[in-house]
């Protein structure tokens, strides 16, 4: 009787021993199931959200400079056209004042407003040229056509 009492323990403890050991199996799995998960969940929000979000700052940050230096270039562009515009009726005011008579005078001050008429025109198609190619430029980087 006292060995097949120790058989019975023998038994029980190996069949304790077996059930623990297919628990610990089960778990490493369900941990190893559960580090996979998690591994695809975060590629898949980096992928998703980090990486768009990523690559959305970067692009603001690129319509910023562009955005500045249009800017800066329209600026530059109408202070050259002002310069210009003073040059030219200061030759205009020189040339009236050393004209000979009313009618010389009066055909200066008609050459003088055509031609700025003409030169008005031109700065602003020049003006806004610029502004539609620098709007062009400051959201392409937003739509995905800007250089990666």
């Amino acid at each position: 009787m006292a060995d097949d009492f120790k058989q019975a323990v023998d038994d029980g403890a190996k069949a304790s021993k077996a059930a623990t050991d297919r628990a610990a199996n089960a778990a490493k799995g369900a941990a190893d199931t559960m580090r996979e998960t998690t591994e695809k969940a975060r590629d898949a929000f980096s992928e998703k959200v980090v990486d768009p979000a990523r690559r959305a700052g970067e692009a603001m940050t690129e319509t910023g400079g562009k955005i500045a230096e249009g800017g800066a270039t329209i600026g530059k562009t109408m202070i050259d056209q002002a310069e210009q515009n003073a040059r030219e009726a200061f030759a205009a005011m020189r040339e009236a004042a050393s004209a000979k008579d009313l009618t010389q005078v009066m055909k200066i001050q008609g050459d003088y407003l055509r031609e700025q008429s003409q030169r008005s025109m031109s700065q602003a198609r020049e003006i806004s040229e610029l502004i539609m190619k620098f709007g062009k430029d400051a959201v392409a980087p937003l739509r995905g056509d800007g250089p990666k």
